[in-house]
C-alpha cells in the first residue's frame, strides 16, 4: 500500500511533469489505469470460484505489477518513455489488481471470524491509512530527489515484499463447492444480489456516486496543484502525507463510532465527512502556506472520513454476502463501485478541458454529498450491528 501512494503521486507527475500532459491526458490516463475493473471484475470473481488457492493468484499479481512499473523507469533511462507506456503499464496493472483485489476478500473471510470482521477490516484500513502518510511523503521525496520515473522503483520493490509476505500466511481457504449452474447464470446471481438486496444496494449506490465524482477529482488534483496553485512535488507529497494523519485517526476510531452510533450511521456519517472538506481545494487561494495549509486540513478530513466509511460499508458488505457467492458477487460489486470510476475519471478530464480544471474540481467536490440520499430512506441507516448473510438460491 505504501508502494501504491507513491505510484498515485509519481506516475501522474511523470505524466505532468515528463510528459507535459494536459487536462484531457490526465482524465485519460487516470480512467485507462481504473477500466479493468469496469471490464473484469465480474468474469474474474466468477473465474476465482474456480481457483482453489487464490493467494497464490494475489502472489502471482504482485510479481506481475513489480515487472510492470519497472518498465517505466527502464523506458526512461533509454529515452523511449511515452503516455501510450503509461497507458499499458496502468491497464495491466489495474487487470492484476483486480485478481488481487477480489482473491483478497475471500482469504480475509478465511482469516478473520466472522465477529471480528469489524476489528479487521479496521487494522486493514489503518495499514491504508498509515500508507496515505508514508507514501506521498515518500513518493514526494523521491520525485523531488531522483525525478519521477525512477521514485517508481520504489513501487516495484513493495509489490515484491508484498509477495513474500503472503507467501507466510497460513489460512485454510474455503473449499470449493460444485455448482451446476452455468457461465452465464453464475454472472447473473452475482449481479442479481447487487440489485436487489435491499442492504447491499443502496450501499453500492452510495459508494458509486462518491466515487464517480471523486475520481474526476483525482484525475486533475496533481495537475491542478503543480500547475495552477505551483506547489512543488516535494512539498505536494508532505502536505497530502501529513493531512493523511487523519486517515490514522479515522481507522483507530472507526470501530468505536460504529459501537457509539450503529454500522449504518457510522457509514452515513462517513458519506458525508469523506467528500465535504475537499472542496477547500479549488477554493483556496493566496499565498504558499495559506495553500499548504487547506492542502492539510483537506485531506486530514477526508481521510479520516473515508476511514469511517469504508470501515463500516466494508464490514456491512463482508457480513451479508452469503459465503457461497462471495467471490462472484464481490465481482460484482466492484463492476458497479470501481467501474464508475474510470468514467468518472475520464469526465472529469473532458470537462477540465471545456469549462476548466478550477470549475471542474468545485463540481465533482460538491456533487459527491448527494451519495448519502442513497441511505436515507434503507435499511442501512437502521442498522446497529452488523446484518446476517442474505439468503440467495446460489
Amino acid at each position: 500500500m505504501v508502494g501504491d501512494q507513491v505510484s498515485h503521486l509519481a506516475m501522474p507527475l511523470v505524466a505532468v511533469l515528463v510528459l507535459h500532459a494536459d487536462a484531457g491526458e490526465m482524465g485519460l490516463l487516470t480512467a485507462i489505469a481504473l477500466l479493468p475493473h469496469l471490464l473484469f471484475s465480474l468474469p474474474a470473481g466468477v473465474w476465482l470460484e474456480r481457483v482453489r488457492r487464490r493467494r497464490r493468484v494475489m502472489i502471482a499479481a504482485d510479481l506481475g505489477r513489480a515487472a510492470l512499473v519497472a518498465t517505466v523507469p527502464g523506458a526512461y533511462v533509454v529515452g523511449a518513455l511515452t503516455l501510450p507506456h503509461l497507458f499499458v503499464v496502468g491497464f495491466l496493472v489495474g487487470a492484476l489488481t483486480v485478481a488481487f483485489d477480489l482473491s483478497w476478500s475471500t482469504v480475509f473471510v478465511a482469516v478473520a471470524p466472522r465477529e471480528r470482521y469489524v476489528e479487521g477490516s479496521a487494522l486493514l484500513n489503518g495499514s491504508r491509512s498509515l500508507s496515505y502518510v508514508a507514501g506521498p511523503t515518500l513518493g514526494g521525496g523521491l520525485v523531488q530527489l531522483l525525478t519521477a520515473p525512477f521514485a517508481l522503483v520504489a513501487d516495484a520493490i513493495s509489490f515484491l515484499a508484498s509477495a513474500l509476505a503472503l507467501g507466510r500466511v497460513r489460512a485454510e481457504e474455503a473449499p470449493l463447492e460444485p455448482d451446476p449452474a452455468g457461465l452465464r447464470e453464475r454472472f447473473a446471481i452475482g449481479l442479481a444480489f447487487a440489485a436487489r438486496d435491499p442492504i447491499i444496494r443502496p450501499s453500492l449506490a452510495a459508494a458509486a456516486t462518491i466515487n464517480f465524482f471523486n475520481f474526476g477529482f483525482s484525475a486533475l488534483f496533481v495537475l491542478y496543484a503543480t500547475r495552477t496553485l505551483g506547489v512543488e512535488p516535494g512539498t505536494l507529497g508532505l502536505a497530502l502525507g501529513t493531512g493523511a494523519i487523519g486517515g490514522l485517526l479515522g481507522a483507530a476510531m472507526a470501530s468505536r463510532v460504529g459501537r457509539r452510533f450503529g454500522i449504518g450511521p457510522a457509514y452515513a456519517l462517513g458519506c458525508i465527512l469523506f467528500p465535504a472538506p475537499l472542496i477547500l481545494i479549488p477554493l483556496v487561494s493566496g499565498p504558499p502556506e495559506v495553500v499548504l495549509a487547506a492542502l492539510f486540513v483537506s485531506e486530514f478530513g477526508a481521510g479520516f472520513g473515508v476511514m469511517i466509511l469504508d470501515v463500516s460499508a466494508g464490514a456491512i458488505i463482508l457480513a451479508r454476502t452469503p459465503d457461497r457467492i462471495r467471490a462472484r458477487a464481490t465481482g460484482a460489486f466492484r463492476t458497479i463501485n470501481y467501474g464508475i470510476r474510470p468514467v468518472g475519471a475520464f469526465l472529469g478530464g473532458v470537462l477540465g478541458s471545456v469549462i476548466g480544471v478550477r470549475e471542474t474540481l468545485v463540481l465533482v467536490t460538491v456533487a459527491p454529498l448527494l451519495g448519502v440520499l442513497w441511505l436515507v430512506w434503507s435499511p442501512v441507516l437502521r442498522l446497529r450491528e452488523l446484518p446476517p448473510p442474505a439468503d440467495v438460491v446460489r
